[in-house]
Protein backbone atom coordinates (compact mmCIF):
# COMPACT_ATOMS: atom_id res chain seq x y z
CA UNK A 1 0.00 0.00 0.00
CA UNK A 2 1.57 2.97 -1.32
CA UNK A 3 0.86 6.33 -0.10
CA UNK A 4 2.23 9.93 -1.01
CA UNK A 5 4.68 11.41 1.50
CA UNK A 6 2.83 14.61 2.82
CA UNK A 7 0.50 13.07 5.70
CA UNK A 8 0.59 10.14 8.53
CA UNK A 9 -2.00 7.01 7.91
CA UNK A 10 -4.50 8.16 9.71
CA UNK A 11 -3.89 12.18 9.73
CA UNK A 12 -3.96 14.20 12.61
CA UNK A 13 -6.98 16.48 10.70
CA UNK A 14 -7.82 17.04 7.45
CA UNK A 15 -6.26 14.12 4.79
CA UNK A 16 -8.89 12.25 3.36
CA UNK A 17 -6.95 9.73 1.40
CA UNK A 18 -5.29 9.41 4.43
CA UNK A 19 -8.21 8.56 6.07
CA UNK A 20 -9.40 5.76 3.73
CA UNK A 21 -6.01 4.13 3.12
CA UNK A 22 -6.31 3.72 7.20
CA UNK A 23 -9.56 1.66 7.60
CA UNK A 24 -8.30 -0.28 4.30
CA UNK A 25 -5.42 -1.56 5.41
CA UNK A 26 -6.85 -2.54 8.56
CA UNK A 27 -9.55 -4.38 7.26
CA UNK A 28 -7.23 -6.20 5.21
CA UNK A 29 -5.06 -7.23 7.50
CA UNK A 30 -7.97 -8.38 9.53
CA UNK A 31 -8.93 -10.43 6.40
CA UNK A 32 -5.71 -12.08 6.57
CA UNK A 33 -3.72 -10.38 4.05
CA UNK A 34 -0.14 -9.35 4.86
CA UNK A 35 0.30 -5.78 4.72
CA UNK A 36 3.20 -3.21 4.15
CA UNK A 37 2.23 0.44 3.86
CA UNK A 38 4.70 2.78 2.47
CA UNK A 39 4.83 6.14 3.05
CA UNK A 40 6.69 9.14 4.80
CA UNK A 41 7.52 9.96 9.00
CA UNK A 42 8.35 7.74 11.62
CA UNK A 43 5.01 6.75 12.70
CA UNK A 44 1.64 5.67 11.37
CA UNK A 45 -1.26 4.09 13.22
CA UNK A 46 -2.41 1.04 11.00
CA UNK A 47 -2.25 -2.86 11.68
CA UNK A 48 0.07 -3.17 8.70
CA UNK A 49 3.81 -3.35 8.63
CA UNK A 50 5.49 0.11 7.69
CA UNK A 51 8.14 0.71 5.93
CA UNK A 52 9.26 4.78 5.70
CA UNK A 53 11.09 6.13 2.78
CA UNK A 54 11.66 9.29 4.82
CA UNK A 55 12.26 10.05 8.34
CA UNK A 56 10.27 13.47 8.04
CA UNK A 57 7.14 13.68 6.83
CA UNK A 58 7.04 16.20 3.74
CA UNK A 59 3.99 18.10 4.17
CA UNK A 60 5.94 21.51 4.08
CA UNK A 61 6.53 20.94 0.58
CA UNK A 62 3.13 19.70 -0.80
CA UNK A 63 3.21 20.83 -4.64
CA UNK A 64 6.21 20.42 -5.41
CA UNK A 65 7.26 16.73 -7.38
CA UNK A 66 10.55 15.76 -6.53
CA UNK A 67 9.57 14.84 -2.90
CA UNK A 68 6.72 12.20 -4.64
CA UNK A 69 9.10 11.37 -7.24
CA UNK A 70 11.69 10.55 -4.77
CA UNK A 71 9.60 8.87 -2.64
CA UNK A 72 8.32 6.92 -5.56
CA UNK A 73 11.93 5.77 -6.61
CA UNK A 74 12.74 4.66 -2.69
CA UNK A 75 10.06 2.28 -2.72
CA UNK A 76 10.86 0.92 -6.22
CA UNK A 77 14.39 -0.29 -4.89
CA UNK A 78 12.62 -1.96 -2.08
CA UNK A 79 9.88 -3.79 -3.80
CA UNK A 80 10.49 -7.38 -5.18
CA UNK A 81 7.92 -9.76 -6.83
CA UNK A 82 8.87 -12.16 -4.23
CA UNK A 83 7.85 -10.22 -1.49
CA UNK A 84 4.53 -8.66 -2.92
CA UNK A 85 1.75 -10.12 -4.92
CA UNK A 86 0.26 -6.45 -6.13
CA UNK A 87 0.94 -2.73 -5.10
CA UNK A 88 -1.89 -0.42 -4.64
CA UNK A 89 -0.88 3.40 -5.47
CA UNK A 90 -2.07 6.16 -4.30
CA UNK A 91 -0.17 8.39 -4.98
CA UNK A 92 -0.45 11.19 -7.99
CA UNK A 93 2.95 10.47 -10.03
CA UNK A 94 3.10 6.69 -9.33
CA UNK A 95 0.66 5.67 -12.33
CA UNK A 96 2.98 7.11 -14.46
CA UNK A 97 6.46 5.46 -13.00
CA UNK A 98 4.58 2.11 -11.98
CA UNK A 99 5.31 0.23 -15.27
CA UNK A 100 8.40 0.13 -14.38
CA UNK A 101 7.90 -2.10 -11.36
CA UNK A 102 8.24 -5.94 -11.04
CA UNK A 103 4.59 -6.28 -9.15
CA UNK A 104 1.60 -5.55 -10.85
CA UNK A 105 0.37 -2.37 -9.84
CA UNK A 106 -3.32 -1.11 -9.36
CA UNK A 107 -3.80 2.42 -8.62
CA UNK A 108 -6.61 4.40 -7.31
CA UNK A 109 -7.46 8.04 -9.12
CA UNK A 110 -8.41 10.34 -6.07
CA UNK A 111 -8.68 13.43 -8.10
CA UNK A 112 -10.93 14.68 -10.52
CA UNK A 113 -9.56 13.06 -13.89
CA UNK A 114 -9.42 15.82 -16.52
CA UNK A 115 -7.01 18.76 -17.75
CA UNK A 116 -3.11 18.31 -16.58
CA UNK A 117 -4.00 15.16 -13.97
CA UNK A 118 -5.92 13.46 -17.29
CA UNK A 119 -3.04 13.79 -19.14
CA UNK A 120 -0.92 12.38 -16.90
CA UNK A 121 -3.07 9.60 -16.15
CA UNK A 122 -3.61 9.19 -19.95
CA UNK A 123 -0.04 8.22 -20.25
CA UNK A 124 -0.73 4.94 -17.78
CA UNK A 125 1.51 1.82 -18.71
CA UNK A 126 -0.97 -0.46 -19.67
CA UNK A 127 0.24 -2.93 -17.29
CA UNK A 128 -1.33 -0.28 -14.79
CA UNK A 129 -4.71 -0.38 -13.71
CA UNK A 130 -7.36 2.32 -12.37
CA UNK A 131 -9.16 2.12 -10.19
CA UNK A 132 -12.41 5.09 -9.96
CA UNK A 133 -13.95 6.27 -6.71
CA UNK A 134 -17.03 6.95 -7.96
CA UNK A 135 -19.45 6.29 -11.48
CA UNK A 136 -19.22 10.17 -12.30
CA UNK A 137 -15.06 10.33 -11.90
CA UNK A 138 -14.76 7.31 -13.98
CA UNK A 139 -17.32 8.71 -16.47
CA UNK A 140 -15.25 12.30 -16.83
CA UNK A 141 -12.40 10.15 -18.48
CA UNK A 142 -13.92 7.41 -19.76
CA UNK A 143 -10.96 6.61 -21.86
CA UNK A 144 -8.79 5.89 -18.96
CA UNK A 145 -7.61 2.08 -18.00
CA UNK A 146 -9.69 1.85 -15.64
CA UNK A 147 -10.18 -1.68 -14.24
CA UNK A 148 -12.78 -0.96 -11.48
CA UNK A 149 -15.05 0.89 -9.18
CA UNK A 150 -14.65 1.24 -5.17
CA UNK A 151 -16.17 4.07 -3.21
CA UNK A 152 -14.18 5.31 -0.29
CA UNK A 153 -15.42 4.34 2.94
CA UNK A 154 -15.20 5.36 6.53
CA UNK A 155 -14.22 3.24 9.58
CA UNK A 156 -17.20 4.45 11.80
CA UNK A 157 -17.05 2.70 15.00
CA UNK A 158 -15.52 5.72 16.75
CA UNK A 159 -17.45 7.96 15.06
CA UNK A 160 -20.53 9.31 17.21
CA UNK A 161 -23.32 9.17 16.41
CA UNK A 162 -26.49 11.37 17.22
CA UNK A 163 -30.17 9.98 17.70
CA UNK A 164 -31.90 13.52 16.68
CA UNK A 165 -31.46 16.68 14.50
CA UNK A 166 -28.78 18.86 15.26
CA UNK A 167 -29.74 22.09 16.41
CA UNK A 168 -26.50 23.74 16.03
CA UNK A 169 -24.84 26.19 12.80
CA UNK A 170 -24.88 24.79 9.69
CA UNK A 171 -21.42 23.58 9.12
CA UNK A 172 -19.26 24.05 5.88
CA UNK A 173 -16.01 21.60 6.01
CA UNK A 174 -13.65 21.67 3.04
CA UNK A 175 -10.40 23.40 2.04
CA UNK A 176 -10.34 26.88 1.05
CA UNK A 177 -10.95 26.91 -2.43
CA UNK A 178 -13.75 28.86 -4.95
CA UNK A 179 -13.92 24.90 -5.88
CA UNK A 180 -15.58 24.10 -2.55
CA UNK A 181 -17.67 27.59 -2.64
CA UNK A 182 -17.55 29.12 1.01
CA UNK A 183 -18.74 32.49 -0.44
CA UNK A 184 -22.37 29.98 -1.54
CA UNK A 185 -22.18 28.69 2.22
CA UNK A 186 -22.54 32.20 3.74
CA UNK A 187 -24.84 33.54 1.04
CA UNK A 188 -26.96 30.42 1.64
CA UNK A 189 -26.96 30.95 5.33
CA UNK A 190 -27.65 34.48 5.27
CA UNK A 191 -30.23 34.29 3.18
CA UNK A 192 -32.52 31.04 5.60
CA UNK A 193 -31.14 33.50 8.43
CA UNK A 194 -29.23 30.40 9.98
CA UNK A 195 -25.56 30.80 11.30
CA UNK A 196 -22.56 29.22 10.08
CA UNK A 197 -19.55 28.13 10.68
CA UNK A 198 -16.46 27.14 8.32
CA UNK A 199 -14.52 24.76 9.05
CA UNK A 200 -11.25 25.13 6.65
CA UNK A 201 -7.90 23.96 5.63
CA UNK A 202 -6.12 27.22 5.05
CA UNK A 203 -1.77 26.14 5.11
CA UNK A 204 -1.39 26.11 1.39
CA UNK A 205 -0.17 29.79 0.19
CA UNK A 206 -3.62 29.40 -2.34
CA UNK A 207 -5.51 28.63 0.42
CA UNK A 208 -4.33 31.16 2.11
CA UNK A 209 -4.99 34.01 -0.40
CA UNK A 210 -8.80 32.70 -1.26
CA UNK A 211 -9.90 33.10 1.71
CA UNK A 212 -7.93 37.05 2.57
CA UNK A 213 -9.17 38.12 -0.43
CA UNK A 214 -12.45 36.38 -1.08
CA UNK A 215 -13.70 34.92 2.52
CA UNK A 216 -12.82 37.32 4.45
CA UNK A 217 -14.35 40.43 3.67
CA UNK A 218 -17.82 38.71 3.78
CA UNK A 219 -17.16 37.44 7.57
CA UNK A 220 -19.88 39.15 10.20
CA UNK A 221 -21.16 37.94 13.00
CA UNK A 222 -22.76 34.96 11.93
CA UNK A 223 -20.23 33.19 10.47
CA UNK A 224 -17.74 31.28 12.88
CA UNK A 225 -14.25 30.73 11.66
CA UNK A 226 -12.46 27.28 12.22
CA UNK A 227 -9.21 26.50 10.88
CA UNK A 228 -7.20 23.37 10.41
CA UNK A 229 -8.88 21.57 13.20
CA UNK A 230 -7.53 18.28 13.98
CA UNK A 231 -9.76 14.86 13.67
CA UNK A 232 -11.61 15.32 17.43
CA UNK A 233 -13.07 18.86 16.86
CA UNK A 234 -14.38 17.99 13.00
CA UNK A 235 -16.10 14.92 14.77
CA UNK A 236 -17.43 17.75 17.17
CA UNK A 237 -18.63 20.42 14.28
CA UNK A 238 -20.24 17.42 12.61
CA UNK A 239 -22.18 15.96 15.69
CA UNK A 240 -23.46 19.45 17.00
CA UNK A 241 -23.79 20.66 12.91
CA UNK A 242 -28.00 21.29 11.70
CA UNK A 243 -26.22 20.27 8.48
CA UNK A 244 -23.22 20.06 6.16
CA UNK A 245 -23.56 22.44 3.26
CA UNK A 246 -21.74 21.33 -0.07
CA UNK A 247 -22.40 24.04 -2.51
CA UNK A 248 -19.33 22.88 -4.66
CA UNK A 249 -18.60 24.74 -7.86
CA UNK A 250 -16.90 21.45 -9.48
CA UNK A 251 -17.11 17.72 -10.05
CA UNK A 252 -16.31 15.81 -7.19
CA UNK A 253 -15.30 12.75 -7.48
CA UNK A 254 -15.96 11.77 -4.37
CA UNK A 255 -16.31 14.01 -1.28
CA UNK A 256 -15.40 12.16 2.13
CA UNK A 257 -16.68 14.53 4.06
CA UNK A 258 -20.32 13.50 2.99
CA UNK A 259 -19.77 10.10 3.95
CA UNK A 260 -18.42 11.68 7.66
CA UNK A 261 -21.19 13.96 7.96
CA UNK A 262 -23.69 11.28 7.81
CA UNK A 263 -21.93 8.48 9.48
CA UNK A 264 -22.83 10.87 12.49
CA UNK A 265 -26.71 11.16 11.64
CA UNK A 266 -25.90 15.10 9.87
CA UNK A 267 -27.81 15.54 6.70
CA UNK A 268 -25.65 17.07 3.65
CA UNK A 269 -27.46 19.67 1.93
CA UNK A 270 -25.61 20.01 -2.04
CA UNK A 271 -25.74 20.81 -4.78
CA UNK A 272 -25.95 18.25 -8.24
CA UNK A 273 -22.17 18.22 -8.90
CA UNK A 274 -19.86 15.16 -9.56
CA UNK A 275 -20.38 12.13 -7.31
CA UNK A 276 -22.37 14.01 -4.89
CA UNK A 277 -26.41 11.90 -6.37
CA UNK A 278 -24.13 8.53 -5.63
CA UNK A 279 -23.41 9.55 -2.23
CA UNK A 280 -26.49 11.19 -0.73
CA UNK A 281 -29.93 9.91 -0.87
CA UNK A 282 -31.74 13.00 -1.72
CA UNK A 283 -34.89 13.20 0.57
CA UNK A 284 -33.23 10.60 3.08
CA UNK A 285 -29.98 11.65 4.20
CA UNK A 286 -29.95 15.19 2.63
CA UNK A 287 -31.57 17.70 -0.25
CA UNK A 288 -29.79 17.76 -3.29
CA UNK A 289 -30.67 20.37 -5.34
CA UNK A 290 -29.35 22.41 -8.65
CA UNK A 291 -28.89 25.81 -8.30
CA UNK A 292 -27.29 27.98 -5.44
CA UNK A 293 -30.83 29.52 -5.31
CA UNK A 294 -32.70 26.83 -3.41
CA UNK A 295 -30.08 26.42 -1.31
CA UNK A 296 -31.42 28.29 1.78
CA UNK A 297 -35.00 26.69 1.34
CA UNK A 298 -33.40 23.31 1.79
CA UNK A 299 -31.39 24.34 4.51
CA UNK A 300 -34.69 25.22 6.52
CA UNK A 301 -36.29 21.95 5.32
CA UNK A 302 -33.55 19.75 6.16
CA UNK A 303 -33.94 19.00 9.75
CA UNK A 304 -37.03 16.71 9.17
CA UNK A 305 -34.44 14.37 7.93
CA UNK A 306 -33.93 11.13 10.34
CA UNK A 307 -30.28 10.80 11.57
CA UNK A 308 -30.75 6.99 11.93
CA UNK A 309 -31.19 7.14 8.13
CA UNK A 310 -27.45 8.74 7.44
CA UNK A 311 -26.17 6.08 9.82
CA UNK A 312 -27.91 3.25 8.04
CA UNK A 313 -26.74 4.28 4.60
CA UNK A 314 -23.30 4.53 5.30
CA UNK A 315 -22.63 1.50 7.39
CA UNK A 316 -24.89 0.07 4.26
CA UNK A 317 -22.64 1.37 1.37
CA UNK A 318 -19.43 2.86 2.75
CA UNK A 319 -18.07 0.52 5.40
CA UNK A 320 -14.82 -0.61 5.20
CA UNK A 321 -15.64 -3.98 4.90
CA UNK A 322 -17.42 -3.23 1.35
CA UNK A 323 -14.85 -1.27 0.20
CA UNK A 324 -11.94 -4.12 1.51
CA UNK A 325 -14.14 -6.96 -0.27
CA UNK A 326 -14.26 -4.32 -3.61
CA UNK A 327 -10.21 -4.28 -3.33
CA UNK A 328 -9.99 -7.60 -3.02
CA UNK A 329 -11.80 -7.98 -6.26
CA UNK A 330 -9.56 -5.98 -8.17
CA UNK A 331 -6.67 -6.98 -7.00
CA UNK A 332 -7.24 -10.75 -8.09
CA UNK A 333 -8.65 -10.28 -11.19
CA UNK A 334 -5.97 -7.90 -11.99
CA UNK A 335 -3.10 -9.84 -10.52
CA UNK A 336 -4.07 -13.11 -12.14
CA UNK A 337 -4.62 -11.16 -15.37
CA UNK A 338 -8.04 -11.90 -15.82
CA UNK A 339 -8.81 -8.16 -16.24
CA UNK A 340 -7.94 -6.62 -19.98
CA UNK A 341 -7.15 -3.07 -19.44
CA UNK A 342 -8.79 -1.28 -22.27
CA UNK A 343 -8.82 2.06 -23.43
CA UNK A 344 -11.43 3.72 -25.52
CA UNK A 345 -9.87 5.98 -28.29
CA UNK A 346 -9.45 9.92 -26.94
CA UNK A 347 -11.04 11.77 -29.95
CA UNK A 348 -8.60 13.79 -31.41
CA UNK A 349 -9.00 17.52 -31.83
CA UNK A 350 -6.41 19.49 -33.99
CA UNK A 351 -7.10 23.57 -33.62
Amino acid sequence: MLVPPWLSVPPPGYGGLEQVVHGLVDRLVGHGHAVTLFGAGRQHGTAGDFFSTVGELQYDRLGESLPELAHLARVKHVISAADFDVIHDHTTIGPLVAGRRAVPTVATVHGNPVGEYGDVLSDTDHGVGLVAISHAQRRANPGLPWVGTVYNALDSRDVPRKREPGHGPVLWLARFSPDKGPDLAIRACRAAGLPLTLAGKCNEPAERRYFAEAVQPMLDEDVNVVMNADREAILRLLVDARCLIMPIQWEEPFGMVMVEAMATGTPVVALRRGSVPELVLDGVTGLVRDRPEELPAALREVVRLDPAACVAHVDEHFSTERMALGYEAVYRSFALGAVTVAREPLPLSVR
